[in-house]
């Protein structure tokens, strides 16, 4: 495991295309803790371990290096060799860990980036294809979720503008995310509406798999 993104600059600047994944390691109890007030803590985290390899899943059907941004623990081995890279997150609140992780990535010579979580079931490979795309026209993308928030943010170049004084974790950080970018005179792109899983009622169907967890 790599403590530093620098050496990768001279390898990886002639690529074009990176995802950045914010995760957590699924220990019970510290994710997914809204859903464990009704499913229990060990199933919460079960689940969220299986919303990591699903995520991971789409992300193996792009052409693009992908960036794992962990809060705790992670083995490298248990994902592919080749395209993958791991670091730990930033100290300070989600604003200024993206912030910083678009920052690292976009230095070593991407041009379009996307950041995703691990915490919609809904989001497929297609999602992530028309974001890039997106990019090709627009400075930047988003993926709208249900609860106000977003599931996806996809840009050509870092703006901190994007990532300071919004109220995370509420139903209004979409909103306040798109007057920052009319702001900043960005133009954007908005995909499909979809659901985070955060609560008993985001499960869909997912549901249907909580006995085999």
């Amino acid at each position: 495991m790599r403590d530093s993104i620098w050496p990768l600059k001279d390898t990886y600047n002639h690529m074009k295309k990176a995802v950045i994944v914010f995760q957590k390691f699924p220990k019970a109890g510290s994710v997914k803790t809204r859903l464990a007030e009704t499913i229990g803590t060990e199933k919460a985290a079960n689940l969220y371990a299986f919303l990591i390899q699903h995520t991971h899943k789409q992300l193996s059907e792009l052409e693009a290096e992908i960036f794992v941004f962990h809060l705790g623990p992670i083995s490298s081995q248990d994902y592919p060799q080749k395209g993958y890279h791991f670091y730990p997150q930033e100290t300070g609140d989600l604003g200024i860990k993206m912030e910083k992780a678009f920052q690292q990535v976009f230095k070593l010579g991407f041009k379009r980036v996307l950041i995703i979580g691990t915490d919609c079931y809904e989001l497929k490979s297609d999602h992530l294809k028309q974001a890039f795309d997106a990019l090709l026209i627009k400075d930047m993308v988003i993926g709208p979720a249900v609860d106000g928030g977003y599931y996806l943010l996809g840009l050509q170049k870092t703006c901190a503008t994007l990532f300071q004084g919004i109220t995370w974790s509420t139903a209004t950080v979409l909103r306040q995310t798109l007057e920052r970018a009319n702001q900043e005179n960005l133009t954007y792109s908005l995909l499909e509406k979809l659901r985070d899983v955060d609560r008993y009622e985001d499960l869909g169907k997912l549901e249907q798999l909580l006995p085999e967890l």
